[in-house]
């Protein structure tokens, strides 16, 4: 099975189109690989073989200050313990919260050159994911 780390330019162009304006929160469902692979990004290369989970705390400690700074936050994170209602073969590791203030802020977090500093990370760390853009309320 061919994992989902990087949107298509398709589901960008939707993403960019259909802002429901607002507060928005990502939803992150991430699965790491056994080890990390930073061929696409070398230069991020810790020089011995690391876990993906231990790369993708590498990218957590670096784009937390920058979604502070833009006025973002983490909501929720936690261990995932199997599926109940979906494919049989789709599991994950862990679940993120993630709030910004709005689509733009996300757009120009991602688009920022401190985070496409460390991009790599998270690129190295995982083999699937699902990132869901939501306009959560507090009940």
């Amino acid at each position: 099975m061919t994992g989902h780390v990087e949107p298509s330019s398709d589901q960008l162009a939707r993403f960019l189109a259909d802002d429901p304006g607002g507060a928005i929160v990502m939803l992150n469902l991430l699965r790491y690989r056994d080890t990390a692979d930073y061929s696409e990004a070398p230069e991020l290369d810790p020089g011995a073989p690391v876990s993906g989970r231990e790369a993708y705390q590498r990218y957590s400690e670096g784009v937390l200050p920058i979604l502070a700074g833009l006025g973002g936050g983490i909501e929720a994170l936690g261990a995932c313990h199997g599926t109940l209602i979906g494919p049989e073969d789709e599991e994950w590791d862990d679940l993120v919260l993630v709030r910004y203030p709005g689509t733009t802020t996300f757009v120009q977090m991602v688009s920022s050159p401190e985070y496409v500093a460390i991009q790599g990370h998270r690129t190295a760390a995982l083999a699937d994911s699902r990132l869901v853009r939501t306009t959560a309320t507090r009940l």
